[in-house]
């Protein structure tokens, strides 16, 4: 397992942070959909530039660091004993060396209080399913689509931007 540190996020790395975020969501969905695709959100990017800023304002944000570089980001939401993933990202040249799992044993570790977590994730993004089920022990609960049977919340860009749909996933430990 790779040793990282998870960082705090400094505000003179923020957007920096914002455009390594979007470069790696857009390395997955080139890789499955190539040019031809229309899931981006806005200016060919996964996930938008407010949408990630709003995850920053509205958790915590840090850097994946090894050895001095930064290798990508995780953003929280902590609420008592439940807490959020809204967005793990690595380097696409860093991918498959072991960065994202030890990134995510080291939120285990800081957040021992945290009894359930959840993330979403979209579903063309295999890579992702894969790590979150075969590796940190998530379990799938839930499929996002425009059938979904409580319908999608108002404004949530689900069923506009992902018409074929997001995974939820969660873990208890």
């Amino acid at each position: 397992m790779a040793e990282i540190k998870l960082i705090p996020l400094q505000p003179d790395d923020r957007e920096q942070f914002i455009l390594d975020n979007q470069k790696a969501f857009s390395y997955g969905a080139l890789e499955e959909f190539g040019l031809r695709d229309n899931h981006f959100e806005e200016d060919g990017e996964i996930i938008s530039h407010k949408t990630i800023e709003q995850s920053i304002d509205c958790g915590t944000a840090y850097r994946i660091v090894c050895n001095g570089e930064k290798l990508g980001g995780v953003i929280l939401k902590i609420n008592g004993d439940y807490g959020e993933l809204e967005i793990l990202f690595v380097s696409p040249k860093s991918h498959s060396k072991g960065i994202g799992y030890s990134a995510w044993c080291e939120v285990e570790r800081m957040y021992p209080q945290v009894r359930v977590w959840s993330t979403i994730t979209p579903y063309f993004e295999t890579r992702n399913i894969h790590f979150y089920v075969n590796r940190c022990g998530f379990h799938i609960v839930e499929f996002y689509n425009s059938r979904h049977p409580l319908g999608n919340e108002p404004n949530d860009g689900f069923d506009e931007q992902f018409p074929d749909g997001m995974f939820r996933f969660e873990k208890t430990v």
